[in-house]
């Protein structure tokens, strides 16, 4: 029986993935196989031995360590795509909201209440809060990821010029954009030449504040942003200051601070990127399946610090090695493994930066003689064995 801890309310249809007679989830357990979390923040939490994996049900994994993750074996997973409608729209929504001043001319309009006439009041003042129209515009997409395809693909249906920057552009990726959407190899290109800009990219080290005092000075005059990836993107204090001398007509951000709130014209919301049910549910299954699929199979897939990898299986039984990626590791385990009587049926291996991941089945039931044995290899940081596939 696994165990599953719940460290934020997830989707019952993600849930109901996980059959009752293998998997108990629940929120107060100590000792738990896996985790299922959201938005929860786990750098602060002490992890339990046998903890295996870890599924967020969402893209963002920056409330997870992941380094620490990696050293002690822990897999961690995201689910891209499952949400990336959901916040296509909420982008298509923050564009008109960053050309019309739509929140303040509602604002202001519920300031009208009990007025003598208030059609003809209300038709008076809507002048302050006009705005351009989006048809013909340029719009910069800054990451081509799931959700920056869709937003892409969207803004040309909305005819939009659109313009799209990501150096790290998938196969898929590039299948699924829109043949109208010019890819730009420079990012800064997007800055100095778009009207609109909209930011798709996870938070990095090399990504924080990629809206910058440099950046900014860069675009054209009254361009208007809208982020809906991640608050700290974009440098706050260069934001209010291009939002007070008009540089950016706009910022459109689903990140609350009192930097932004204070700002005339930004308009924040409270991260409701994913806040569907639609997308929660579609959250909840992939995580759920991501869980399922590797304890039970071994398969990694969607994994933010580990290869992903699948090996059919060809009958026997499975190790799954967790290791560091150096040089004569795969000799050291079909070595180790032969010395002690198995013979393997199957193997496959992956590595991604430090570290890999090798899945091996071999005949018969690897007595404990067997898995220290593994263990001992120089490098290998976890070795997992599973019965019954």
């Amino acid at each position: 029986m696994y165990q599953v801890k719940l460290f934020n309310k997830i989707s019952k249809v993600g849930l109901d993935r996980l059959d009752p007679a293998e998997y108990t989830c629940s929120e107060d357990f100590d000792q738990y196989d896996a985790v299922l979390v959201r938005s929860a923040k786990l750098h602060d939490t002490k992890f339990p031995e046998n903890l295996k994996c870890i599924a967020r049900a969402g893209a963002g994994v920056n409330n997870i360590p992941l380094d620490h993750c990696a050293e002690e074996g822990i897999v961690v997973f995201n689910t891209p795509g499952a949400n990336a409608n959901a916040v296509k729209e909420l982008v298509v929504c923050g564009l008109m909201l960053a050309s019309r001043d739509i929140v303040g001319g509602i604002e202001w309009t519920k300031s009208l209440a009990g007025t003598p006439d208030i059609g003809p009041a209300a038709e008076k003042g809507k002048s302050k809060f006009a705005g351009p129209e989006i048809m013909g515009k340029r719009l910069g997409v800054i990451g081509l990821g799931a959700i920056g395809v869709q937003v892409a693909n969207a803004a040309v249906g909305l005819d939009m010029e659109v313009w799209g920057y990501d150096p790290y552009l998938s196969v898929d990726g590039a299948l699924k954009l829109s043949r109208a959407v010019k890819h730009i190899t420079d990012v800064n290109e997007i800055f100095a030449n778009c009207d609109y800009i909209t930011l798709h990219v996870p938070l990095t080290p090399d990504t924080k504040y990629l809206i910058n005092e440099d950046a900014v000075a860069k675009m054209k005059d009254g361009v208007r942003i809208i982020n809906i990836a991640r608050g700290e993107l974009v440098d706050e204090d260069v934001m209010a200051a291009a939002l007070a001398c008009g540089k950016v007509a706009r910022y459109v951000s689903d990140f609350a601070s009192d930097a932004m709130l204070a700002q005339k014209n930004a308009v924040i919301m409270p991260h409701l990127g994913a806040s569907t049910p639609e997308s929660e549910d579609n959250c909840a299954k992939m995580a759920a399946a991501e869980i399922r699929e590797f304890l039970e199979y071994g398969t990694i897939r969607n994994s933010v610090n580990f290869p992903n990898l699948k090996v059919p299986y060809e009958g026997g039984h499975r190790l799954c090695l967790i290791h560091k990626n150096v040089p004569n590791m795969i000799a050291q385990i079909t070595s180790t493994l032969s010395a002690q009587g198995m013979n393997i049926e199957n193997m496959g291996n992956r590595s991604r930066g430090d570290y890999a991941y090798t899945i091996v089945d071999v005949n018969g039931v690897p007595t404990d003689a067997v898995l220290d044995a593994i263990r001992a290899v120089d490098g290998m940081i976890r070795v997992r064995s599973i019965e019954n596939l």
